[in-house]
């Protein structure tokens, strides 16, 4: 059975149910701040986290509440990021203790996490009061909601479901996210919720995961800032009734591909998303030594800001993508390095072996000129390849960041 894009984000998958409400947790917001996704069925849960030193506290409370794998919600904040606070972990706490209560579940079968400003004092008092109209709002259609309430300076909703096959059983996943500026991912990524009704063990579900994110969400970038904040994660209720997946195998690699259409689909939606952006770019690399050099050579493209700035003035200045691969640390040799400008306006080659080739400015400019681009490298170096995401960069990107704690 092939797997199709559906409808319904992290309630597409059977026993998932979500919603938001506006807490008020950040003045002035009028859009819901505040969101939850609950399965009845005690699911699998896996997680991966970022990198930066400097923690949100959400992300330490929710690693040692699935540390025995499961869980039954997701509660997540915007306006906040309860990072470099005194008394973060426990409103991260106090917030996994008031949601659990009202569902009837224990505390640490509660994810937590927040997104917003860092070191901003918070309070509890607003997420309190707002519980029992979170809870109220649960619904087998609220993931729409739920995406909503974890947006901060994203302008589009980002969500997206599948149907795939285990076994001869139908199964389904979904996923949210949110993300926007401070997009330079290592281990995880902005914030993403994945649901699904596939059986799987926690282990299987956890090296699933961190398989999958080293050749998606680890190959994003917005701004080249990874967030304090990051983590993706996945709950897996078991309510498909496929035979649960405990080990590597068939039925395990069509989970994967199942996840990976998800998550290369939120990869694509939070590039395009880019604060102030205009224009996805896709860097595609072929033809590396090996994977590990073509993953270097696509993000060092992805992450110049001269490259980004190109491509929001629709100029094919190919020479800032070679003096990327060049600085990239990658081992590659130059002189065979041929790259190529696509859209849905078309291809045009316009360098060849490490040198320029003649080409039509005024195409190049319509090609670049469109709102997805893909930028193709193609090394001649053995069989290594690799994708990355990311976006122009324009003026509205500093505007917003210039200003964006007051």
């Amino acid at each position: 059975m092939a797997i199709n894009i559906i409808e319904g984000g992290v309630c597409a998958a059977e026993g998932f149910v979500a919603g938001s409400v506006l807490a008020g947790i950040k003045k002035g917001r009028t859009k819901n701040d505040l969101s939850l996704i609950y399965t009845k069925t005690k699911a699998a849960c896996a997680a991966v986290y970022t990198t930066n030193k400097v923690k949100g506290a959400p992300l330490t409370v929710t690693k040692e509440h699935i540390s025995d794998g499961y869980a039954h919600a997701v509660i997540c904040n915007s306006g906040n990021a309860n990072t470099c606070n005194a008394n973060g972990i426990d409103i991260a706490k106090q917030t996994c203790k008031l949601v659990a209560k009202k569902l009837k579940i224990a505390a640490k079968d509660v994810v937590v996490a927040s997104t917003g400003v860092i070191g901003q004092p918070m309070s509890i008092e607003p997420i309190e009061n707002a519980i029992p109209a979170l809870v109220a709002s649960l619904n087998a259609n609220g993931s729409a909601a739920a995406a909503e309430g974890i947006m901060t300076t994203d302008t589009a909703l980002k969500e997206v479901a599948v149907s795939f096959e285990i076994g001869g059983v139908t199964c389904k996943m979904g996923g949210i996210a949110k993300g926007s500026g401070m997009i330079h991912p290592n281990m995880a990524t902005m914030l993403v919720f994945i649901t699904t009704d596939c059986s799987i063990s926690p282990e299987m579900l956890g090296k699933a995961l961190s398989g999958d994110v080293k050749n998606t969400f680890n190959m994003v970038s917005v701004d080249g800032d990874t967030s304090t904040n990051d983590m993706v994660t996945v709950l897996a209720n078991g309510k498909a009734g496929n035979k649960e997946i405990t080990s590597r195998g068939k039925d395990f690699n069509e989970f994967m591909k199942a996840l990976n259409t998800i998550t290369v689909n939120l990869c694509k939606k939070i590039a395009a998303d880019g604060e102030g952006a205009t224009k996805m770019l896709e860097c595609v690399v072929s033809g590396a030594k090996d994977e590990a050099n073509a993953k270097i050579i696509a993000k060092s493209v992805i992450c110049s800001s001269l490259v980004k700035a190109a491509m929001f003035g629709a100029d094919a200045n190919w020479g800032r993508i070679l003096c990327a691969i060049g600085y990239s640390g990658a081992d590659v040799d130059v002189s065979k390095v041929g790259v190529s400008f696509i859209s849905g306006k078309g291809e045009i080659p316009v360098c060849s072996n490490g040198a320029g080739v003649e080409f039509s400015e005024d195409f190049a400019k319509e090609i670049l000129s469109e709102s997805e681009i893909t930028i193709k490298i193609k090394l001649g170096d053995g069989v290594g390849a690799a994708v990355a995401w990311g976006c122009d960069l324009t003026y509205d990107y500093v505007k917003i960041n210039g200003d964006y704690r007051t």
